[in-house]
Parts: structure tokens; sequence; C-alpha cells
């Protein structure tokens, strides 16, 4: 193991000089915050990938006589570090994603009618051994290379780490060329406002008739892009326009994800876990009288409260499968949170994992989350799929790092953009409930998706 505190830079820099070495993935705590935003994590040239497609788990693109979830152990078990005390939770590992049609590997689902554009496999986990380890807080980062996939190879873990040591010494590469708006008339949505409008109408009604108290539902933009679009620049301006303290950028191929997401899904660090699900949303306003009010009124929302306080009760659930006896509990109820362009109302559920239960039993009992499925769950996926008609891929899926010592964070992909094959995909949605106006639901998505539009929508220099 080769361990080394080298000077501050900010991650972002460090995520553009390491871009050369390929196979880029970023998380990023865009938006600092003493809990949530503390950490952030820039690992490169991964040694080895999980993927996941129709349902077949491969390892460096050969395929596996295993489930995803069991591989995903196997490998984590083989390459298994002991924590280093001291550095951040993550410090060598997995970072990666899986889609929000991962779930239909976990429970008997339909298909979707429409496939997600492009080819988006079900999961892409890239084995990282040298991981660039960001804490905000401290202003301190380490560089740390575990010589992996050999075991207690000191040679080749200070090789390594010198070959990032020399990437970081280098001028990154933002690209070079400028970034040329898209402008909004360019995006395609798979629903009309008439049409997202008698969605949320009929949703209500299975509610009303007892068929579920809740369903996420959401709307799909996607835009063709100008050639060799800069989508590093694209982030770089995402960040900045939408700082979030989930934040990513994963590269995989011709496939690369950009996400400003607010929302943690699970953590595990040692064996607490904590899901932080988000329920409840208002848009911001520049006018502080204003944005107060709106952040009142959240607080106030009946319609709001109970949507969150219903996902709770959802969370608790699936926690309970796999923690151990009376260890969940819910220290924050509907809490306000604020971002660049919303409110939120945000519930924290936490619970301490059983020793009998290891990651992969965690995510099998609470993939997709329930702030983005609605409940019960099953159903409520059955109805997202029979909706919205349109494969979600990597919205509402999950983002973030499984690491060798054990611990794990992930997002809500929310807020994410997806660029494949010279196109880029985003959705935007929210819960309905009983008591959902249908006017107001899809004017909820579009307050979601302004940010994202308006970054689109602006030009820029690749190296600004």
């Amino acid at each position: 193991m080769y361990i080394r505190e080298i000077p501050w830079l900010e991650p972002v820099d460090a995520a553009e000089r390491l871009k050369s070495l390929g196979g880029l993935s970023f998380l990023d705590s865009a938006m600092r915050h003493d809990q949530l935003g503390r950490y952030s994590y820039v690992a490169a040239d991964p040694f080895g990938t999980l993927a996941v497609r129709d349902g077949v788990a491969s390892w460096n693109d050969q395929p596996l006589d295993m489930g995803p979830l069991e591989a995903l152990s196997r490998y984590l078990e083989r390459y298994r570090l002991e924590d280093q005390a001291g550095l951040p939770p993550f410090h060598g590992g997995a970072i990666g994603y899986f889609s929000y049609e991962f779930g239909r590997l976990l429970e008997n689902l339909p298909e979707p009618r429409k496939q997600s554009q492009g080819d988006v496999p079900d999961a892409i986990w890239h084995f990282h051994d040298v991981v660039l380890a960001f804490d905000h807080l401290k202003q301190r980062v380490w560089l740390v290379s575990s010589g992996l996939p050999e075991r207690a190879d000191e040679t080749r873990a200070a090789e390594r780490a010198h070959l990032f040591l020399g990437a970081l010494e280098k001028p990154g590469n933002a690209q070079g060329s400028a970034r040329p708006p898209i402008a909004r008339t360019a995006w395609q949505s798979n629903f009309t406002r008439d049409a997202y409008m008698q969605a949320v109408a009929k949703v209500v009604e299975y509610i009303l008739d007892g068929d579920i108290f809740q369903a996420n539902i959401a709307q799909r933009f996607i835009a063709g892009l100008p050639e060799n679009y800069p989508v590093w620049a694209f982030y770089k301006a995402l960040r900045q326009r939408n700082a979030a303290t989930f934040a990513a950028y994963v590269e995989h191929d011709d496939l690369i994800i950009a996400s400003s997401s607010p929302e943690r899904f699970l953590s595990v660090e040692g064996r607490d876990v904590q899901a932080r699900p988000i329920k409840g949303t208002v848009p911001r306003s520049a006018d502080p009288d204003i944005d107060r009010r709106h952040a009142d009124e959240l607080l106030a929302s009946e319609k709001d409260r109970a949507e969150n306080l219903m996902i709770v009760d959802l969370m608790r659930n699936d926690l309970s499968r796999v923690c151990n006896p009376h260890s969940v509990l819910t220290p924050v109820l509907c809490g306000l949170e604020s971002y660049a362009s919303v409110h939120h109302l945000v519930s924290v559920v936490t619970g301490r994992l059983a020793d009998e239960k290891s990651l992969s039993d965690l995510i099998r009992a609470a993939f997709p989350g329930g702030s983005i499925t609605g409940a019960p769950k099953l159903r409520a996926m059955e109805i997202i799929t029979g909706t919205e008609q349109v494969a979600r891929g990597i919205y509402c899926g999950s983002i973030g790092f499984f690491g060798f010592n054990g611990n794990m964070d992930t997002n809500i992909a929310i807020r994410t953009v997806l660029f494949q094959g010279g196109k880029a995909v985003f959705q935007a949605g929210g819960g309905i409930t009983a008591l959902s106006d249908p006017a107001a639901e899809y004017q909820e998505t579009l307050d979601k998706a302004a940010r994202i539009f308006d970054v689109f929508g602006m030009a820029g220099d690749a190296g600004s």
C-alpha cells in the first residue's frame, strides 16, 4: 500500500488532469457541506470492470457464471483491504452505477415497451487501485495506491502512484473547443403537457382505488448534440450552476454520466447504514423574502409531508430486512434542505447492518430507492413502467462507490444526464399522491429540469 498526502488542489482540476488516463470516475461534492459534502474522490484507469448486460454479469468482458450481486460481493471480497484510519471513507474500490432497470433483476417486473436511448448496461462498476481522496473540511488530499490486483505488491503500488502523480503535474486538457448552446426547443419529451397531466390524473385514480399510496412519474427529455460536443465542459458548468452534494462524472467507453444529484440513496460506514430520501420540492427565488416564503410553505405542505412520511415508512421497512432488530431509526423527519434551484424536504433513516449481511444484501433489500418509485414499491414500479413506457436507464438508478474496506456511499441518480451516441438524455419527475394537482406536478418537473436546460443553453469556452 502506497499512501501519500499531496498539496491541495481542487478535485475538478485533478479530474481534468487524470482524464488522459481513461476510465475517469469522479464522485464530486460540488456543494460543500461539513457532513454530506465533505469528501470527493477521483480515480481513473481501472484494473477491472464488472458489467451487467441483459442480466448477465461479466468481468473484463468475460461472462461470469453467477448473478450480478453475487459477482459484486465476490470481487469486493477478493480485493478486500483493511480500512486506513485517518483517511476519507473511500480509498480504493469500485465506482460506477446501477441503472433503474437493474431492479428488474431483483424482482419480477414488466419490461418497458421502449428501451432507453443507446446501449445502457444494467450496471457498470470500475475497480480502482489508485484513488485521490479529498477532505474538503480539512483541505487535505491523499493519493492511495493499493497495488491491486496483485497482493502486497509494493513495487506495483509505487509505480501506479507515480503514474498518477505524473499526470497531476501536467495541465489538464479541457477539450479545447467551444461548448455550443442547445436550444430549449431542441429537446423532445416522451410526454406533452396534456399527456403528462393525464398520466398524473390516472395515477391519482390508482391511489383513490386503493391500488397504491403514491408513485413517481417522470418525463424524459432527449436532444441530438453537435459533433464532438465537449461533455466535460458541460459537466464543469453544471457543477457550478447546480452544485450538489452527490454529484458525479463517470466515463465508460462512449457512455458518459454527468450527475448533479442532491440525494443520498444509501451509505455504509463500518456497519452504520444511512438513507436520506427526498420528497417535497418547491422552486427557489432570487428574492429572499419570496424564497423564505416558499420554504415555509413547503414545510407546512400537507401533501409533501404525507408523501415524505410514506417513503420514510417504506425505507424503514427495506432497511429492517437487513439491519439488526430495533436499530432502524428516523433521526430527521421532513427537514428542509436548500439547493441551487429548489428547496427539498429530506428525512434521514439509519440502521445497523446485521453481521451476516453484506453490502449486496443491502442493495437487494432496498434498490431502487423508494423516493423515486412509490409505495407499495413493486406495484408502483409496475405503474411507472406502464405509464412512462420508456426505460429509465441511469435515471433513478444509483451512482457511487463500494470500498474494498467495506464502506459504501451511493446517490439517487436524479438531475443526471446520459451522453451516448451523439445524444443527451435526462429525466425529471415527481411523486404523485391523492392530493396531487396535475398542472402543479407538470410544473415541478420543469422546475427540477430548469438548471440542466440552462446549462445546455449556455454558450461557453470548454477551457473556462
